[in-house]
């Protein structure tokens, strides 16, 4: 390396600097406090009091933590394969450029951009039991948020409505890089819209799913405002997922140790999830597509 080489090598890890001081304080600084915090026994009042594992011993044989992660597991279990569906769905359409798909863009984004616990609020109103709008047009009383069944499936139909947009957008992203010759080579070879669909539009968006299954199955274990908002945890804790229970028990019981090894659990869970769905994309993945 020359002089100028190593000039212009200075330069650009001094660009680097204030990238790399946002991570570590915005990023790396927090998981190292929340581990720590982890590690004690913290109520806000008091000064943190060393704790070691016990908390992670507590919440892995807590009934409350166990339920809230099979809550959450059922919650993404319903919204990521209906929202991706959609989304591809809706793409598809879209990139086909019919009369309007403009418009309708606009239309189903709105709901991605609108804060979710405004959105949270709305919808208990819609589903209210006595005056909510849904009630009024089935002509017919239904506790949707009360009822230990229908709360689960009812806050899953909220979040797959206010996503499938966002997903929607990746996908047609991803549709308008495969190039058109692909498909005119497939339909002289007399492949229909199902078969083109299955055996070349799919196989080509594996990046773009990897990428949307990821972000998506992370957002919806940290999915909070907008069910806090319509059930509060709903009835026998039937909506209450992971991210409400370290809520509770950071912010309403004051137990911040405990939370805060929840929320190491929640880290290793995603990452694992994570680690595993990069192993099976990664030999299934396609990215030349000249």
């Amino acid at each position: 390396m020359n002089g100028r080489q190593r000039i212009e090598a200075r330069a650009g890890y001094l660009l680097l600097i204030p990238s790399f001081i946002g991570v570590g304080v915005f990023l790396l600084l927090p998981v190292v406090i929340v581990v720590v915090l982890s590690l004690t026994r913290y109520n806000l009042i008091s000064p943190p009091e060393w704790f070691g594992l016990q908390n992670y011993a507590y919440i892995l044989g807590w009934d409350r933590f166990r339920n809230s992660l099979l809550v959450t597991a059922a919650f993404t279990a319903i919204t990521i394969p209906v929202s991706i569906a959609i989304g591809l769905l809706l793409a598809v359409a879209i990139n086909r450029r019919l009369p309007g798909t403009s418009w309708l863009r606009v239309l189903y984004v709105l709901p991605w951009v609108c804060a979710p616990l405004a959105l949270g609020v709305v919808w208990r109103w819609i589903l209210d039991p006595t005056n909510g709008a849904l009630n009024a047009l089935l002509g017919r009383r239904i506790e949707w948020l009360a009822d230990v069944d229908l709360a689960l499936p009812a806050v899953a139909f909220v979040q797959i409505w206010s996503t499938v947009g966002y997903i929607s957008l990746f996908f047609l992203a991803g549709l308008q890089q495969i190039p058109v010759s692909v498909y005119e080579a497939a339909e002289l070879d007399g492949a229909g819209a199902a078969r083109t669909l299955w055996s070349i539009t799919l196989p080509l968006l594996r990046p773009t799913m990897f990428f949307v299954t990821v972000t998506s199955i992370i957002s919806s274990f940290q999915v909070f405002d907008s069910i806090y908002a319509m059930t509060g945890g709903g009835p026998r804790f039937s909506t209450d997922v992971i991210a409400s229970r370290i809520y509770d028990e950071a912010f309403v019981a004051l137990r911040l140790g405990r939370a805060a090894a929840m929320a190491v659990v929640l880290f290793v869970v995603l990452v694992a999830i994570t680690l595993v769905q990069q192993r099976y994309f990664r030999r299934r993945i396609t990215y030349d597509m000249s």
